[in-house]
């Protein structure tokens, strides 16, 4: 018997992108490039899309889970958005199985290629599933290098990176990046940080509180309103009028 025969032959990179654009919705892609901006002078300026939706991709994350970290990383410099966000889920699904080495590999790799990670839904699908992971039990030093980053995409990985620490009930240096980002210029960045004290104050709304109180005369508006949202409305109001 021909022992190659028994050999698993591993995709690569030519395949991926083939099964990704055979799965391409031509009117989506449409819908897409317009909903994340990809106009001139837009924050996600010359993006490609193939319309594909998150689920499927998820799916295909399962299929090429056992990718090796180099070739997914020529994924994750595709110029098409589904290709980098394929990229950064396997890279998802693979850090909680790895040992010490390959977490350090995935969470370096990360890093290092934020250049990629260059719109909204690829750092919040990523960011705190392995960069908050990887620093959940070691210095939190890297989020403050990142929250000051002139590369608006590393600022909202600083904020949303700490998600994975308010899900273990830790709030600390979310309010801690919160603040250094209060004057951000960008909307994106008001959102992100928005959300995350929303979250922080869904688990203890006194803390979210006391931290607006010191703060949401002077923050962005974008940031308040997001930070507030599941408020009562009385409390939401007064919030909004400035009368707390």
């Amino acid at each position: 018997m021909n022992k190659s025969k028994n050999l698993i032959k591993k995709p690569n990179l030519q395949e991926i992108l083939s099964k990704l654009k055979m799965q391409a919705d031509p009117q989506r892609a449409l819908l897409l490039q317009r909903f994340f901006k990809t106009g001139p002078g837009e924050y996600g300026e010359g993006d490609v899309f193939l319309g594909l939706q998150v689920p499927e991709i998820r799916e295909l994350a399962k299929e090429y889970q056992a990718l090796s970290l180099s070739t997914v990383v020529q994924l994750l410099h595709s110029p098409i958005h589904e290709a980098r966000l394929l990229a950064l889920l396997i890279m998802v699904r693979a850090y909680p199985k790895g040992d010490a080495a390959l977490k350090e590999r995935i969470y370096r790799t990360y890093l290092k290629n934020t250049r990629f990670i260059n719109s909204w839904d690829l750092v919040d699908l990523s960011a705190d599933h392995i960069i908050g992971a990887h620093l959940s039990y070691l210095s939190h030093n890297p989020l403050k290098a990142l929250a000051v980053s002139d590369l608006i995409w590393e600022r909202r990985i600083a904020v949303m990176a700490t998600f994975h620490l308010i899900k273990k009930g830790e709030f600390s240096e979310t309010l801690r990046i919160a603040q250094m980002l209060l004057q951000d210029p960008e909307d994106l960045i008001h959102k992100a940080v928005g959300w995350m004290l929303r979250e922080v104050g869904k688990r203890d709304q006194r803390i979210e509180e006391s931290f607006l109180k010191a703060h949401y005369k002077t923050m962005p508006r974008t940031m308040l309103r997001y930070a507030i949202e599941k408020f009562p409305e009385n409390l939401r109001q007064r919030y909004l009028k400035g009368k707390i």
